[in-house]
């Protein structure tokens, strides 16, 4: 036989057996932790996508919408994921998935950094490079976006796991609201990026690709307990 006892945070399911066990499961999470919630998944997306501006001289209105989209997406995507995979697949993706967002970062960086130190020629596409048009097309195309859409938020997948087991929230809701805010703090870290990469274009692409491998590190520290941010 079973009762249900609600607390201030936790809804207590009694189980009575000879074991003693108490099962606990939180309460629906409120609109001010789910903000808070999503502002935290969403900063390694902003910062990338500040990245991205160093790399650019000037940039169309699409460019914004993509970044917004594409970030935004899979910010709300992967939570639903986790929540759905559930138990099965909790304990590979929690000892895989820094890894993997790792291994995706230094990829982009190491590749930025490249670029920083060729030789640059003048362009009218607004970007300062060797074959300018193919290049400003790839900044915003579909394998670049894809690779950092995943790498910044592949983490989140654990969150839905850990949602599913530990609240009683919505997920379609919760995860709504990480993509709305994680599309539009994409957006404000694109436009940061540019203004500060349009004066330096060089130096700034070079950053931008040391920070994005940092960034890459973070998430592993973060994810064995090293670095508790």
């Amino acid at each position: 036989m079973q009762s249900l006892v609600s607390e201030s945070n936790y809804y207590i399911i009694k189980t009575d057996t000879l074991s003693g066990v108490f099962f606990y499961k939180e309460k629906r999470m409120t609109i001010l932790e789910i903000i808070f919630l999503s502002f935290r998944l969403a900063m390694d997306a902003f910062a990338v996508s500040i990245c991205m501006g160093l790399e650019r001289k000037s940039l169309k209105t699409s460019n914004y919408f993509k970044v917004a989209l594409w970030f935004g997406f899979f910010q709300g995507l992967m939570p639903m994921i986790g929540y759905f995979l559930g138990s099965s697949f909790k304990d590979y993706i929690e000892k895989y998935d820094h890894w993997i967002a790792f291994a995706l970062l230094l990829v982009v960086g190491l590749n930025m950094i490249r670029e920083g130190f060729e030789k640059e020629k003048p362009s009218d596409e607004g970007v300062a490079c060797d074959i300018a048009p193919d290049k400003a097309k790839a900044a915003f195309g579909f394998k670049k976006m894809f690779v950092l859409a995943v790498a910044t938020s592949i983490d989140a997948l654990a969150v839905g796991v850990s949602i599913a087991f530990s609240s009683d929230s919505n997920i379609f809701v919760d995860s709504a609201f990480i993509a709305v805010i994680t599309g539009i703090l994409s957006a404000v870290g694109l436009f940061v990026g540019k203004s500060f990469g349009s004066k330096y274009r060089k130096v700034s692409v070079i950053i931008g690709g040391i920070i994005l491998i940092l960034i890459g590190v973070k998430i592993v520290l973060q994810d064995i307990g090293i670095l508790n941010l």
